[in-house]
C-alpha cells in the first residue's frame, strides 16, 4: 500500500483534499446539531426530572441573567431604574428574545431584589437553546445591557448563551497547539519539509474527523465537547503519528536507501505500530461505552472517528507527501554531509545512548527514584472530588463570573443553584416545613401545582459546588422526605451533578478492568509475553494516578490556577476521569508499543534481554520524548479554548503524557525490564500455540531467527566497485541491509575495488554503496544458496551541492 500511494501520489493528495473540501462544505451547509444527553436513569434527579416534564411541558429557550449592582442608594432609585428599564425593554424587542422578566414588574419582581436593595437581577429567555442562539443576538444583548452602565452602577451577565460571545475565537487553541508543534519539529528535523508533513497529516486527519462528527451529530446525539475533544486527540495522534514514520524514512535515507525504498521500509516497520497504536487507542476509547452514560457516547464517536483518519492519513497520505519531497526531507546540511560523506553508520553515542547505558548500569536506582517521583504527584489523588464545574470557576475577569459572584453576594452562595424537590400530590406542608427547618437550607418556597404535582425551589446556605450542598441532598432524600411522609424526589442542576458523580464514581471500577484488560490482551498476542502487557497496566494505573494528582492539585487545591488565569478551584468535572482514562491509556499504549516493538525486533535477532532493552531505549528515547513534547504543547495549548472542561483535559493530559514519556518510558520501563530480564518475553509453550499471531513489527524474512553468533554466514556477495570508465574506488562503504533498513555487514572496498560482505541466510536485501566524489547506489539484490558476485558501478558527482 506504502508502494502504490509513494508511486501514485498526486492522485492520493487529490482524494485527500477533495475528501477535506467535500466533508467542510457538507458540514457548513448542514450546520450543527451538538445535544448534551444526560441520561441517568434509576437516579432520584432522574425521576424528578420526569414528574417535572409531565407538570411543566419543556419551556423552550435558554435562560440567561442580567445582574446589575449599585454602590449607593438602592436599584428601585428613578436615575437606576431610568437607565436599566429601558435597557431591558430593548432587549425583549430583539428577535429571538422570548421574554425578559423585570424586577420592575409589580410584586412578582420584589423576589428579585436583594434585602439590601442593591442588587437585582432579570432573566432573559432566548427562543432557542444556548448553542442555536446566533451570537450575534448574544452580543447585542451584552452591549445593550453593558451600555446602560454609569459610575456607580455595575451591570454583568450570566449564562450558558453570555458565555459562547466570551470564549476565544474558535480555533485559537488547535492554531496555537500547531506552532508549538511546528516548533518543536523544526527543532527535532532541522528542516522546514520534514516539520510540515506531521502538520500538514494532522491538519487533514483532525478536520475531516472534525467534519464527520459534525455532519453525524444530524444522525446521532452528540455533545458540544465531543468536537474539542476530538480535536485535542486528533492533533496529538496525528502528529506523533507521522513523527515516528518520518523519522524512520529519513534514517534510512540517512543510510544510503533510495527515498522510495525508505518510505517503504518506514510505512512496513514504524506504519505497523501507528495502525496498532491507533487500534489501542479506538479500543480504550471504546472502554467508555460499559459506563452506559449516554452522554459519553458521541464522545466516542467522535473521538474514535478523528483517531481513525488520522491513522489512515498517516498511512496513506504521508507516502504520498514523501515522493513529493523525495530527499528534500533531510535538511540541506545532512544532504550535503551524505553526497560527500556517503551513508551515516550505527551511531552508538549520543544523550539518547548514554542514557540508556546509564539505565542498564543501575536499573535499581533509576526505578527507585522515578516510583518516588511518580508517588509524590499521586498523593494528592486521595482527596480527589468529583462534581460540575460551574460559571463560578470562570477567570475572575469574565463577566459570567462577575454575574455569578454578584448574585451570590445579594441572594446567597445557593442561590445560583437551586434545588428542586418534586412531590407527586399538593400537600406539601408538612414537607416544606421539614425542609425549612434542615440545617443547610436557606429559603423554600413551593410554586403553584399543575398536574397533580408540586415543586418546592430550595435554595442551599451553600455553592453549587460546595460538599455541604452535597450534604444536604442527601439529608432530603434520606431523613426530611421520608418523615414528611410524601413521595418526593430531589431534582435540579446542582443534583442532577451530584448523581452523575455517583455514578460515574460506581462504574469507575469497571470501565478501568475493561480497558486494562483488553490492553494486557493486546499486548499479550502482539510480543508474545505475559510480563510486558503486565508491566505496561501497572504502568498506566501509575501514569493515571500522578496525572490526577496533578489535577486534584491545579483544580481542586488551587496550586497555579491564577498562573493559568482558569478561574478558582472546584471539584473535578464528573466525566472527566472516564474520558482522561480512555485517552491516557491509549497513549500510553502508543508509547509501550512505540519502545517496546524495537526492544522486542532486537531480542528476536539476538536473544538477549540487556542489548534488547538497551538498544531499544537508545534508538526511540529521543522520537518518543519529542513526541511526547508536542503532545504537551498541544494539549496546554487547549487551556486557551475558554472551555472549563477540555481546559481541565488538556491540563490532565498534558501531564499525563509528560510523566508516562519523560519518567516512565524512559527511566522506569526499561529500569524493570533490566531488572526481569529475560523473563520479559516468557510465555507458556500452550499459551503460544493457542494465540493468533499478530505483528506488530515485519518479519524479516531475510535472517533466520535460529541463526545465532558462532553459526557462520550462509553465504556471501562479493565483487568490484569501479567507475565509470573501469577504474578501481577504493575505500567505498558497502553495506549490507535487510528489506526492513536492519543494517547487517559493512565493508570497505580494498585498492584493488573488492569487497566481500557476509550473507546469514538466503533472501532479498538492500545493497548500498557510497564514496567521496559519487552518487550512492543502493540496490536489491537476492541471494540464493550460492555465492552472489555483483560488481558495482559509481558515476562520479560533477558537482557536489
Amino acid at each position: 500500500m506504502a508502494r502504490w500511494c509513494y508511486r501514485h501520489r498526486l492522485v492520493v493528495l487529490l482524494l485527500w483534499v477533495g475528501a477535506l473540501f467535500g466533508l467542510g462544505f457538507s458540514a457548513s451547509t448542514a450546520g450543527t446539531d451538538y445535544a448534551n444527553v444526560f441520561s441517568l436513569p434509576d437516579t432520584d434527579s432522574k425521576k424528578a426530572y420526569d414528574l417535572m416534564e409531565k407538570a411543566f411541558p419543556a419551556r423552550a429557550g435558554d435562560t440567561d441573567t442580567v445582574v446589575w449592582k449599585v454602590d449607593e442608594g438602592t436599584v428601585r432609585d428613578q436615575d437606576v431604574r431610568s437607565r436599566i428599564q429601558p435597557a431591558l425593554e430593548q432587549i425583549a424587542d430583539m428577535k429571538g428574545v422570548g421574554g425578559v422578566t423585570s424586577p420592575y414588574a409589580g410584586e412578582r419582581g420584589a423576589g428579585q431584589i436583594s434585602r439590601d436593595g442593591r442588587i437585582a437581577y432579570a432573566q432573559i429567555t432566548f427562543a432557542d437553546q444556548a448553542n442555536a442562539v446566533p451570537k450575534e443576538l448574544v452580543q447585542d444583548v451584552v452591549d445593550t445591557a453593558r451600555d446602560a452602565e454609569r459610575a456607580g452602577l455595575e451591570v454583568e451577565l450570566g449564562g450558558q448563551a453570555i458565555q459562547r460571545v466570551q470564549e476565544p475565537p474558535t480555533g485559537l487553541a488547535e492554531m496555537v497547539g500547531l506552532v508549538a508543534a511546528a516548533i518543536v519539529l523544526f527543532l527535532a528535523f532541522g528542516s522546514l519539509f520534514a516539520m510540515l508533513l506531521p502538520l500538514a497529516v494532522a491538519v487533514f486527519g483532525v478536520g475531516t474527523g472534525l467534519f464527520s462528527t459534525q455532519l453525524l451529530s444530524h444522525v446521532t446525539d452528540i455533545p458540544d465537547l465531543a468536537p474539542l475533544l476530538s480535536s485535542l486527540i486528533g492533533l496529538g495522534v496525528g502528529i506523533d503519528y507521522a513523527l515516528f514514520i518520518v523519522t524512520r524514512h529519513r534514517k534510512g535515507i540517512l543510510r544510503g536507501v533510495p527515498p522510495e525504498e525508505s518510505a517503504v521500509t518506514a510505512l512496513n516497520t514504524s506504519g505497523r505500530a501507528v495502525l496498532f497504536a491507533g487500534g489501542t487507542v479506538c479500543i480504550a476509547l471504546a472502554g467508555m461505552l460499559v459506563t452506559n452514560l449516554r452522554f459519553l457516547d458521541g464522545v466516542v464517536v467522535g473521538t474514535s472517528l478523528t483517531v481513525v483518519l488520522s491513522v489512515l492519513a498517516a498511512t496513506t497520505l504521508l507516502p504520498a507527501l514523501l515522493g513529493f519531497l523525495g530527499p528534500r526531507v533531510l535538511s540541506r546540511r545532512q544532504r550535503r554531509r551524505l553526497a560527500a560523506e556517503g551513508p551515516e553508520e550505527e551511531r552508538t553515542s549520543g544523550p539518547a545512548a548514554r542514557w540508556s547505558a546509564e539505565v542498564q548500569r543501575r536499573p535499581r536506582t533509576v526505578a527507585a527514584l522515578a516510583l518516588v517521583v511518580m508517588a509524590v504527584l499521586a498523593l494528592p489523588v486521595l482527596s480527589l472530588r468529583l462534581g460540575a464545574t460551574d460559571q463560578g470557576n470562570d477567570d475572575a475577569s469574565t463577566t459570567t463570573r462577575k454575574a455569578y459572584d454578584l448574585l451570590a453576594e445579594g441572594f446567597g452562595p445557593g442561590f445560583n443553584g437551586p434545588l428542586q424537590v418534586v412531590v407527586e400530590g399538593t400537600d406539601t406542608t408538612a414537607l416544606v416545613q421539614g425542609i425549612e427547618e434542615a440545617p443547610g437550607v436557606a429559603q423554600a418556597a413551593p410554586l403553584p401545582p399543575a398536574r397533580g404535582v408540586t415543586v418546592i425551589q430550595v435554595v442551599p446556605t451553600t455553592s453549587p459546588q460546595s460538599e455541604e450542598t452535597d450534604a444536604l441532598i442527601d439529608r432530603l432524600r434520606e431523613d426530611v422526605i421520608p418523615a414528611a411522609g410524601v413521595k418526593a424526589h430531589v431534582g435540579g442542576v446542582t443534583a442532577v451533578s451530584k448523581d452523575f458523580a455517583t455514578v460515574t464514581g460506581d462504574r469507575l471500577p469497571l470501565f478501568v478492568a475493561t480497558i486494562i484488560g483488553l490492553g494486557f490482551l493486546l499486548l499479550l498476542i502482539a510480543f508474545r509475553s505475559l510480563v510486558v502487557p503486565l508491566t505496561a497496566a501497572v504502568m498506566n494505573l501509575i501514569a493515571a494516578a500522578a496525572s490526577f494528582g496533578v489535577l486534584v492539585a491545579v483544580f481542586q487545591w488551587g496550586w497555579g490556577l491564577e498562573l493559568l488565569g482558569l478561574g478558582k478551584e472546584g471539584p473535578i468535572n464528573a466525566f472527566l476521569p472516564v474520558i482522561m482514562l480512555s485517552l491516557l491509556f491509549g497513549l500510553s499504549m502508543d508509547y509501550q508499543v512505540f519502545l517496546v516493538s524495537r526492544m522486542h525486533e532486537e531480542w528476536v535477532h539476538t536473544r538477549d534481554n540487556a542489548r534488547a532493552v538497551r538498544v531499544g531505549l537508545a534508538e526511540t528515547s529521543r522520537v518518543i520524548n519529542s513526541a511526547a513534547l508536542i503532545m504537551v504543547c498541544v494539549f496546554l495549548a487547549f487551556v486557551l479554548s475558554g472551555d472549563s472542561g477540555a481546559a481541565m483535559a488538556g491540563v490532565g493530559l498534558a501531564a499525563a503524557v509528560a510523566l508516562d514519556a519523560f519518567i516512565l518510558r524512559t527511566a522506569l520501563v526499561p529500569a524493570a525490564m533490566h531488572l526481569l530480564g529475560a523473563s520479559n518475553w516468557w510465555l507458556p509453550a500452550w499459551l503460544d500455540k493457542r494465540l493468533p499471531h499478530l505483528a506488530v513489527e515485519p518479519k524479516d524474512e531475510d535472517v533466520t531467527a535460529s541463526a545465532g553468533p558462532g553459526d557462520g554466514p550462509a553465504t556471501v556477495v562479493h565483487g568490484f566497485v569501479r567507475d565509470a570508465s573501469g577504474d578501481p574506488v577504493e575505500h567505498a562503504s558497502v553495506a549490507l541491509m535487510s528489506k526492513g533498513g536492519r543494517p547487517l555487514d559493512q565493508v570497505t572496498s580494498l585498492a584493488d575495488g573488492s569487497y566481500v560482505l557476509s550473507v546469514p541466510a538466503p533472501g532479498s536485501y538492500l545493497l548500498s554503496t557510497t564514496a567521496a566524489s559519487y552518487t550512492t547506489h543502493a540496490r536489491q539484490v537476492t541471494v540464493a544458496g550460492e555465492p552472489l558476485v555483483y560488481d558495482v558501478e559509481l558515476v562520479e558527482m560533477s558537482e557536489v551541492n
